[in-house]
C-alpha cells in the first residue's frame, strides 16, 4: 500500500458548542468559515471558552486527513511546525499515537497554534484561527528526505498564503516522485488567492478536493459543471454537494457518490478531511472511483455523529469492515 504525507498547519482544535451564533457576530468571525485571527482575539476567545465546556483534538486539515488515514491503517507522515509547549505536545503524541511518522519542525518565537473552533445549533462549525508556531513554516524548512518513501503528498489550502514554501513543497514532492493533492479549504481563502490556485491546480496539482462553496468561488459555476471545469486542470477532481453526495470526475469518466444517511448531525468539523481520507485510502488500495468516494462518505458519516474528529477505535474497527463490503 502506497504511503501519503501531509503537509498542513500543526494545530490543535478546541471545540465548544454554542447556544446562538451570537459570539460570532461579536468576533466578526463569518458562520462556516475559517478566519486568521491574532493573538489579542485569540486571547479574547480562550477567555470565552474559559466558562464553557470545551474538548481538545488534534486538527488542521492536513492533519486531521492524515490522522483518519492512519486509523484505517495507511502509512502515513506529517510535516509541520509547533512550538515545545502543551498543544505542541499534544499534537506530536496524537500523530505518534496513531502511528504516523511526525515531521514536527520546533519554533522557538511563536507558541503552537489553535483553532478555536464554535459549534452551532445546526452543526456548522467557524473556525477563529491562531496559527502561531504553524505559520513560521517556510520554504527552507524542507528538504527532499522529508518526501522520499512516499507516493503521495497532501496539502491543505490554507497554507498557500505562503506561495514560497508550497512551490517549495511541491518542486520537491515532484522531484520525489509523488502525486500532489490539494484540498481547497474554504470559499474565503479560494476567493482571497484565485489566481495561486489557478497556477497550481493548472500546473502541478494531480488531485484536487473542493466542497460546493469553493468550487464556485474557483470557477463561478454549480458543482456539475464546477467539476467538470476543474478535471480538465487536473487528473481527479471532486466536488463534495453535502447531503446529495459528491461529484468525482477523471478524464471522461463522471462518478456521483450518494452521501450516507445521517440521523442527526452533531458537528460538521472535519467532514470535508475524513471524505479526503476515505478517497485517498480507497487509492492507495486500487479501488475504483466509485468505491473510494463511497468510503470517503462513509467516514465523512461516522465523523458528523461526534463532537470534534476523533473516532473511537471500535468504531475504526467497525468501519474497516464496512469498507471490505462496499462493492
Amino acid at each position: 500500500m502506497d504511503k501519503i504525507i501531509g503537509l498542513g498547519n500543526a494545530l490543535v482544535d478546541a471545540l465548544a458548542i454554542i447556544e446562538d451564533d451570537n459570539i460570532l457576530t461579536e468576533m466578526q468571525l463569518p458562520k462556516g468559515s475559517m478566519t486568521l485571527i491574532d493573538e489579542d482575539k485569540f486571547l479574547k476567545i480562550s477567555e470565552y471558552f474559559s466558562r464553557m465546556k470545551t474538548h481538545l483534538a488534534n486538527g488542521g486539515s492536513a492533519g486531521n486527513a492524515i490522522r483518519a488515514m492512519a486509523c484505517l491503517g495507511a502509512g502515513t507522515g506529517f510535516i509541520g511546525k509547533v512550538s515545545n509547549d502543551f498543544y505542541g505536545n499534544f499534537f506530536r503524541d496524537s500523530l505518534l499515537k496513531h502511528g504516523t511518522e511526525a515531521d514536527l519542525l520546533l519554533s522557538t518565537t511563536l507558541p503552537s497554534g489553535v483553532a478555536s473552533t464554535f459549534i452551532s445549533p445546526d452543526g456548522e462549525r467557524t473556525f477563529g484561527t491562531y496559527l502561531g508556531a504553524a505559520s513560521t513554516l517556510k520554504a527552507e524548512d524542507l528538504s527532499l528526505d522529508m518526501f522520499k518513501g512516499y507516493a503521495c503528498l497532501f496539502i491543505e489550502g490554507y497554507l498557500v498564503q505562503d506561495h514560497d514554501m508550497i512551490l517549495r513543497a511541491i518542486e520537491l514532492a515532484k522531484e520525489a516522485g509523488l502525486q500532489v493533492c490539494l484540498d481547497m479549504a474554504s470559499y474565503n481563502i479560494v476567493e482571497g488567492d484565485h489566481e495561486f490556485f489557478s497556477l497550481l491546480i493548472n500546473k502541478y496539482v494531480d488531485i484536487v478536493f473542493a466542497n460546493e462553496e469553493e468550487a464556485k468561488a474557483f470557477t463561478g459555476k454549480e458543482p456539475e459543471e464546477a467539476v467538470g471545469i476543474i478535471a480538465k486542470m487536473c487528473s481527479i477532481a471532486i466536488v463534495k454537494v453535502g447531503a446529495r453526495g459528491s461529484l468525482i470526475r477523471k478524464g471522461t469518466e463522471m462518478v456521483q457518490v450518494q452521501a450516507a444517511p445521517v440521523e442527526k448531525v452533531v458537528d460538521t468539523t472535519g467532514a470535508g478531511d475524513y471524505f479526503a481520507a476515505g478517497f485517498l485510502y480507497g487509492l492507495t488500495c486500487g479501488y475504483s472511483l466509485e468505491k473510494c468516494g463511497k468510503i470517503g462518505s462513509l467516514l465523512s458519516k461516522d465523523v458528523i455523529q461526534v463532537v470534534g474528529t476523533e473516532l473511537q477505535a471500535a468504531q475504526w474497527e467497525k468501519i474497516k469492515e464496512e469498507i471490505l463490503l462496499i462493492n
